[in-house]
């Protein structure tokens, strides 16, 4: 694998969201094609607006936007994420990140 493919390229990005149907507030993760974070957190919570309320709050000891880790241009490979585009991932911890940076 060559250097330049572990740059930093995107962004998983955590957002408590409150949809429909949910007992509460849940987190949902975002795989994000954008290398700024700050832009990556805005395009997450842009999309996390469509499934319901964003929290303003932290809950639950979690933050309600939170740049979980950088994804480098490998990783969007695998996950088939080009620059720019937003990827939903569930709710649901994403098996191929470590546990050891799991905040809950």
């Amino acid at each position: 694998m060559d250097l330049s493919e572990l740059r930093t390229a995107g962004w998983l990005i955590g957002v408590m969201v409150e949809a429909r149907g949910d007992r509460g507030p849940t987190r949902r993760f975002y795989a994000i094609g954008q290398p700024d974070r700050a832009r990556a957190e805005w395009k997450a919570v842009d999309h996390a607006m469509a499934e319901g309320a964003v929290a303003s709050s932290p809950v639950g000891g979690l933050e309600p936007v939170h740049a979980v880790t950088p994804l480098s241009v490998h990783r969007m490979r695998l996950l088939g994420l080009r620059a720019d585009a937003v990827q939903a991932l569930g709710s649901r911890w994403p098996r191929w990140l470590p546990h050891t940076t799991r905040e809950d």
